[in-house]
């Protein structure tokens, strides 16, 4: 440390490079400069005017930037000597200054693992914590209310990761996700596919006979209304902001005439018992998710990946949809889903006909997931072609697929593009 050098020496005995200039009082300011090199008179007195502007902050009780304690020295006197850094903060009180960064102060946050922070919507209990919990082993979940807060979680660095649902096979397409990937700059690293398994929770020592109410997610009592006319129950059916939180609402409150939509574990987790288990209308019921951060990830093509666009076109009749799908069609690659959704800026486009009239048409924004690596000629030459006849194209993500088997207990880990990384920088 150069002011470690800073320190009491006797003039003309330091090897290395000794100054002094007359400071206050005619008090004699000494210094060693380790290293440096005083090449003339003007580099000397451009020193000296650095130590001047030290010793007129010790007036002040201030010590290279710190108070000074009260116990501080008064001014110096003739032929005192003024030490720039006390010799305890050398020895025994060097742990007390600032430390300086290290490379590992500056690397990016941990592709996989424990310490990885990813926000999911809900509460403890979730699928969509579970779904973090596949998608990231060990991971610190942090919960959020809202989907848009598990955006901003992201963005504003309070959270490494994000896994947000985006459709179920029974109930289909989120769209508020959707119009989120589009509002928000995050880029999708992954996806997870999770079985869903709801069960009927109620208050330990509640007969089914008893209730008058069923509380869940409005997708978790969409996928189990059959199910729920099949029991014969003569229940209310309400929304609910997610399945966990409608257990913890019937749990914290003691409602012994409502029963909640949810998983096993937030059974477990508030305390509630299981009347009825896998009471999904399909067995095959699953929900897809999406990792989200703030960085793209690098394509490969040395395993199977999907990439997500969105685009829109300002033109004029269906063939713009059609040439935009040919350019995916000629090139052999498989979409595995279309999505449309009203434009948000431009709802609605006016179309003038002198024969017919005036009408109305909606704007829409389009979503489009293919099975092909962006690192894969064919899939940039596509792309290319699409952005000819659209007005707006964006990649929202290209990512490895989640090719894990599609059973209930399945807890195997989804072999995402943050786990393969750690997978090879381990070998």
């Amino acid at each position: 440390m150069a002011a470690a050098s800073l320190i009491k020496a006797p003039l003309g005995q330091n090897p290395r490079l000794a100054c002094h200039a007359p400071g206050r009082g005619g008090g004699v300011v000494r210094c060693s400069l380790q290293g440096a090199v005083v090449g003339g008179r003007a580099e000397w007195q451009s020193s000296c005017a650095v130590l001047s502007s030290k010793v007129a902050a010790l007036g002040s009780h201030s010590i290279n930037g710190h108070v000074a304690p009260a116990s501080a020295p008064a001014p110096a006197q003739d032929g005192a000597v003024l030490d720039l850094v006390p010799v305890s903060s050398i020895n025994g009180g060097a742990k007390n200054l600032p430390q300086p960064l290290r490379i590992a102060d500056l690397s990016p946050a941990p592709m996989h693992g424990s310490q990885l922070r990813v926000a999911y919507q809900g509460v403890p209990g979730a699928y969509s914590e579970k779904a973090a919990g596949k998608a990231y082993p060990g991971c610190d979940a942090i919960p959020c209310d809202q989907f848009e807060v598990a955006f901003q979680a992201v963005e504003l660095w309070i959270a490494d990761r994000a896994v947000l649902p985006v459709e179920n096979s029974l109930g289909g397409s989120i769209h508020r996700n959707y119009d989120l990937l589009l509002r928000h700059r995050l880029h999708i690293v992954g996806e997870v596919q999770l079985p869903v398994h709801h069960c009927l929770l109620a208050l330990p020592g509640v007969r089914k006979e008893c209730l008058t109410r069923v509380i869940s997610h409005p997708q978790a009592l969409a996928q189990c209304e059959h199910t729920l006319t099949a029991m014969g129950l003569n229940v209310v059916r309400e929304a609910f902001d997610d399945t966990a939180g409608a257990a913890e609402y019937v749990a914290a409150n003691g409602l012994r005439d409502t029963a909640a939509i949810a998983s096993s574990r937030a059974a477990e987790l508030y305390g509630m018992e299981v009347l009825a288990d896998g009471i999904q209308d399909d067995s095959g019921n699953v929900t897809r998710f999406v990792m989200l951060a703030r960085e793209p990830i690098v394509p490969r093509t040395d395993r199977p990946f999907k990439t997500s666009i969105v685009f829109a076109h300002d033109k004029e009749g269906t063939s713009v949809l059609f040439k935009v799908l040919s350019a995916f069609a000629f090139r052999d690659i498989s979409l595995t889903k279309i999505e449309s959704r009203p434009h948000r800026h431009r709802p609605i486009r006016l179309v003038d006909d002198a024969n017919v009239g005036t009408a109305k048409h909606f704007e829409y924004m389009f979503y489009v997931d293919f099975q092909a690596s962006l690192a894969e000629p064919r899939a940039q030459n596509a792309l290319a072609e699409v952005q000819e006849f659209t007005s707006f194209l964006r990649v929202l993500g290209s990512y490895p697929m989640d090719m894990t088997p599609m059973t209930a207990g399945s807890s195997s880990t989804v072999n995402s593009s943050d786990s393969s990384s750690a997978t090879s920088s381990s070998s």
